[in-house]
């Protein structure tokens, strides 16, 4: 039996805005905000608070350098950078490789980030209900968010998956009733929903599509915008080249370019004329012929 789909176009449907993690915002006002207090730590030595369940590679390591400081409201140390030793003489370099932070001041660590060598984000892990328990997975592309996963369930296995683009987010995948797979999607276009599918009976199919009828004619409407710039440029190109290929003025055309200087044609006469010889072993045709004496030759007359 052929399943039967249903479309409901939703009006007012809640706007689902992708939010930061508590582990992002909290990593980036550690980042700026003011250090009552700063100290370099060798490799290996506990940190303060005992067991902070840190989850940055430095431990027993010569090439690790770490610094402990006091991010925004916290009376002792909560934030921790490790950085990398690269390089040795005048190339020795530190590199930032990784950073955690206790963001409730609990005295434990709930997020960490790493990053390469080039500095850019490259993963970052976060407990965020404080339960001791890595519940949020983040990957960066580019130093860019590009995916997203979540436990809801506290079971220790993602059921919530978000993708992003260029930093936006494109589309997320849930998994209400936790079987390891989705049965909501939803989809949307610059960073707004678009639709939402629900797989009702939990097959695996999409049984009813929602969508929000505001938001899709909206990005309909900028789509046929896109499209109608992109024809004007093209047309505007297409009409530039084809005046650059025609002559400036009416009365250019058809004519031949001029010579270029120093290819000059010589007058005709000149050119038909040869030039005189000084050989006098060339006859002179136009003078009568004279005998051995140089006397002139005369015919004789005819009586």
């Amino acid at each position: 039996m052929a399943r039967a789909k249903v479309f409901v176009p939703l009006r007012g449907l809640p706007r689902v805005v992708s939010r930061l993690t508590l582990s992002a915002a909290m990593l980036t006002a550690a980042c700026g905000g003011s250090s009552q207090s700063s100290s370099a730590k060798a490799a290996g030595q506990t940190a303060p608070g005992g067991n902070d369940q840190s989850r940055c590679d430095y431990k027993g390591r010569s090439d690790r350098e770490v610094v402990e400081s006091n991010g925004p409201g916290a009376a002792v140390p909560n934030v921790r950078r490790v950085f990398g030793i690269l390089g040795e003489g005048e190339d020795r370099r530190r590199v930032l490789f990784c950073r955690e932070i206790d963001t409730n001041l609990d005295g434990v660590k709930d997020v960490v980030r790493r990053y390469n060598e080039k500095g850019d984000a490259v993963d970052e892990q976060a407990d965020s209900d404080y339960d001791n328990k890595i519940d949020t997975w983040i990957r960066f592309s580019g130093g860019r968010i590009s995916k997203e996963e979540r436990d809801r369930n506290r079971d220790g296995r993602p059921d919530e998956t978000r993708y992003y683009v260029k930093g936006k987010l494109n589309r997320v995948q849930r998994d209400t009733n936790f079987d390891s797979k989705p049965d909501v999607w939803e989809v949307y276009g610059d960073g707004q929903l678009e639709r939402m599918g629900t797989d009702i009976d939990y097959d695996g199919h999409v049984d009813r599509w929602d969508r929000d009828e505001v938001a899709h004619r909206v990005a309909e409407e900028k789509e046929r915008q896109e499209e109608e710039k992109t024809e004007v440029a093209k047309k505007a190109q297409e009409a530039a080249d084809a005046a650059a290929s025609k002559p400036t003025r009416p009365q250019d055309a058809g004519k031949k370019p001029p010579a270029a200087a120093g290819s000059a044609t010589p007058p005709a006469s000149s050119a038909a004329t040869p030039p005189a010889s000084s050989d006098s072993s060339i006859p002179d045709l136009a003078s009568p012929k004279k005998d051995v004496a140089g006397t002139a030759k005369s015919k004789p007359k005819t009586k």
